[in-house]
């Protein structure tokens, strides 16, 4: 027993001994296997990577090709630097996005970094949301709390001859399905129910290496249960086009951002601030205009800058359009002259294989134009901007082919009524010319950081619209940057009218305020003071003012004119006149009826924005940003008047049946039915844009604000009786009104079942006009009208019945 006792003891003894030794036996073995890793990487010598069979592409990076591998040798001076990715889509599948994403568009923007981690290189995400200086003690914590995703980890394959660059292979990362650099995001693998990435219908198409930047083109197939085109092949295909730039050693001074005016803007959360919570600190999208003559500049002088904006024709532009792409961005250098630049901006064709072999237009150094042979029906402006400090870095402006079809039907149906030389398919090389230059300015605007200013068009008033001379000199509307196409205002026998939109004077005034360098001033909260002067010594002049909400009557997409009755009026007026002429214009110049039945659709769609932008102002809020160092109000509901003066409009041009959109000797040679439902669709359309939850809480909340407002009950009542007028009139309904009147019940059903409007005044009035619309339609059924009335009356009062109650 006491032997046992005492071999016990010395095995209990001599256990932490064993147990320290096993693990550092343990721990010697883990460090002899990443010695001989390690060892067996640098056995890899970099003749075994890069050989007489492998392709190298110079820049950023050297990238070899060998074998359809792809090799980064990545100098070990870009280890740690800060670069951005761009994800974007080359080429899509038809209706991929439903028709709002396109070739070119950003899928994703982040900055990243290559950092070397032991014997592997990391692929990192950075964050610019939250920041701090470094030399703060808080900075510690943001970097805690925001810790960097690592996208991809890489072994070191080698290193070059001279230790100075490590190669790591990247043809995984690019040729599988990586989400965080993925082309199809979950929101697009949702809808069309995408099971997998199909590797061996995928693959990397192209790498290519430039001094600042490296392009990857990936080809990419998945397998899809419902693709949005060729659905029987169950399948995905899309190319996608990755950007990676290196950012600037030294980012440009940012400029605070202001919501009076319109700039593109990026967010971060400062934690320098010393306030008792963190700033949120918005800054705009601009490029970096340095004057080369800075003492010149400060005096007032007009200067170059040292590095102007310049855009790259795409070669495969038309040349009978070239010059009007090329005039469509200089038209800005007048622009920049307020901001004291002098050839600030400008376009040019590329040089030629002989002038300069290196040069490709997939090089970030140079911006473009890309011509795109596409039946898309667009341009497009975007920019890629440094999330450091919201300096835009390059932009490669979209037109595709086909864009220029939907201006000359627009041209031929807003204009055609009171300008002549619109009334034809084959537009003039001059008026589409003129045209499609002033689409390029506006996507520039995009491209310098200008957002769209819908309140623009409301600076002019409408009647100004029909003078020649206003019109010649401003324009219709006091930017490049609203969506006012066209002048529909001007009426027959208006003299000497501008009918195609040009830039204005707050396209002036917004690059002063963005581009402007402000002399003595090194820190972006030490030149705000001077900014919202600048600002508020304009802030009276309507011509100045920035908007851009949906429920803003002034701010509203291809309106003209600060009347949207007058102006409606006006385009309606002119709308007949070419409805009446369409055939004449159209199939009887060329003998078939593609051109009709296109036009005709075209032209129920601009008769619909006439008919929205007076819908805009039921329950309309205008939006007025200010400081309150500014005296007024910010917002304003519509007046009383206005939304009166609007609903009989309303009334009037849209649910009273508006035979003149119905001619038979155009239906029946387009379509063989649908006749019936034409007019209904868009007068559903216009009754959703009444009768919503929000318009109707916009029209309560007047009641807090407003002492004359427009009430709930009033607007429902009055919309009520105007579409049901033939119960006092004792009228026979027309197919189009009996259509329009169950449309008008059932939509009031509809809101009925949303929640979110059970604890308001909304129901009560629903249920009180319901009530009245039943007395009503029962005594009308009584009365002498025609069988098919009398059946839809009563059918309408088992539908309110049924909302009544629902039991």
């Amino acid at each position: 027993m006491k032997n046992l006792l005492f071999y016990a003891i010395i095995f209990v003894f001599f256990l932490p001994i064993e147990t320290s030794a096993q693990r550092k036996k343990e721990k010697n073995k883990k460090g002899e296997e990443t010695a001989n890793t390690i060892e067996k990487n640098k056995a890899i010598l970099y003749t075994d990577v890069v050989n007489e069979g492998t392709k190298t592409d110079e820049g950023l990076f050297k990238v070899h090709e060998n074998k359809e591998k792809f090799i980064y040798e990545i100098p070990k001076s870009y280890l740690g630097k800060e670069m951005l990715l761009v994800t974007r889509i080359k080429e899509l599948p038809a209706g991929l996005g439903g028709g709002y994403v396109n070739a070119g568009s950003k899928i994703n923007t982040q900055v990243i970094v290559w950092e070397p981690y032991k014997n592997k290189v990391l692929l990192k995400v950075k964050s610019y949301n939250a920041i701090a200086n470094d030399s703060l003690p808080i900075y510690k914590s943001v970097k805690a709390n925001n810790l960097e995703p690592i996208i991809y980890a890489f072994d070191i394959k080698s290193q070059n001859i001279d230790s100075t660059a490590v190669l790591i292979d990247v043809t995984k990362l690019f040729s599988t399905d990586v989400k965080a650099i993925t082309g199809l995001p979950s929101y697009f693998r949702k809808t069309y129910k995408v099971k997998k990435l199909d590797a061996s219908r995928s693959f990397i198409n192209s790498i290519k290496s430039y001094p600042k930047n490296i392009e990857v083109v990936q080809d990419f197939t998945f397998e899809s249960d419902m693709p949005p085109s060729n659905k029987s092949t169950n399948t995905i295909t899309i190319r996608i086009n990755q950007s990676m730039i290196l950012l600037p050693e030294n980012p440009m001074m940012s400029r605070v951002y202001d919501k009076r005016v319109g700039y593109f803007s990026l967010e971060n959360v400062d934690y320098n601030s010393e306030a008792l919570k963190a700033d949120s600190k918005r800054y705009i999208k601009r490029w970096r205009l340095e004057p080369t003559d800075e003492d010149a500049y400060n005096r007032g002088e007009l200067v170059e800058p040292k590095k102007p904006i310049i855009y790259y024709l795409d070669p495969a532009t038309p040349i009978k359009l070239r010059k009007y792409i090329k005039q469509g961005v200089d038209d800005w250098q007048k622009v920049f002259e307020t901001a004291g630049f002098k050839n600030a901006i400008m376009a040019k064709m590329p040089p030629t294989k002989e002038e300069d072999p290196e040069f490709s237009m997939e090089d970030v150094r140079y911006s473009s134009i890309r011509y795109v042979a596409s039946t898309t029906r667009n341009a497009v402006g975007p920019s890629v901007s440094d999330p450091r400090s919201g300096e835009i870095l390059e932009s490669d402006i979209i037109w595709y082919h086909n864009h220029l079809r939907s201006y000359r039907n627009r041209y031929l149906l807003e204009t055609g009524a009171a300008n002549p030389p619109a009334r034809t398919l084959n537009t003039t090389d001059e008026e589409i010319g003129d045209m499609m230059r002033m689409v390029i300015a506006h996507e520039v605007g995009h491209a310098l950081g200008l957002p769209h200013n819908m309140a623009a068009s409301f600076a002019y008033p409408t009647d100004s619209l029909r003078s020649g001379s206003f019109t010649q000199k401003n324009g219709i509307a006091a930017t490049i940057m609203d969506y006012a196409r066209y002048n529909y205002v001007a009426q027959p026998g208006d003299k000497n009218i501008r009918f195609i939109r040009q830039l204005g004077p707050y396209d002036h005034y917004a690059i002063n305020w963005g581009y402007r360098k402000i002399a003595n001033i090194n820190k972006p909260d030490d030149e705000v003071k001077i900014l919202n002067k600048w600002i508020e010594d304009k802030a009276d002049n309507p011509v100045y003012r920035f908007g851009g909400q949906r429920y803003d009557p002034s701010a509203q997409t291809e309106g003209i004119g600060n009347d949207q009755v007058k102006s409606s009026t006006y385009g309606i007026k002119n709308l007949k006149i070419v409805a009446k002429n369409l055939p004449k214009w159209t199939s009887d110049k060329t003998n078939n009826y593609e051109d009709l039945s296109e036009l005709y659709g075209e032209l129920l769609s601009v008769w619909g924005r006439y008919v929205g932008h007076v819908a805009g102002n039921i329950g309309g809020v205008y939006e007025f940003n200010k400081k309150p160092s500014q005296i007024g109000e910010i917002y304003i509901p519509t007046s009383k008047e206005k939304q009166k003066e609007s609903l009989n409009w309303l009334q009037t041009n849209v649910f009273q049946t508006q035979n003149w959109l119905l001619d038979k000797h155009i239906l029946n040679k387009i379509d063989e039915a649908g006749y019936s439902e034409i007019l209904t669709k868009y007068q559903n359309r216009f009754l959703r844009i009444l009768l919503n939850t929000k318009t109707l809480k916009r029209l309560i909340d007047a009641e807090v604000i407003q002492e004359n407002h427009y009430a709930t009950i009033d607007m429902m009542g009055a919309l009520r009786r105007g579409i049901f007028s033939e119960i006092r009139n004792i009228k026979n309904v027309d197919l189009h009104r009996r259509n329009l009147q169950k449309s008008f019940i059932n939509r009031l059903s509809s809101l009925m079942k949303d929640v979110s409007i059970h604890n308001t005044d909304i129901p009560s009035i629903i249920r009180g006009e319901l009530t009245t619309l039943k007395y009503q339609l029962n005594a009308a059924s009584k009365k002498t009208v025609n069988k098919i009335t009398k059946y839809h009356y009563k059918d309408c009062i088992v539908l309110i019945n049924n909302i009544l109650d629902p039991k």
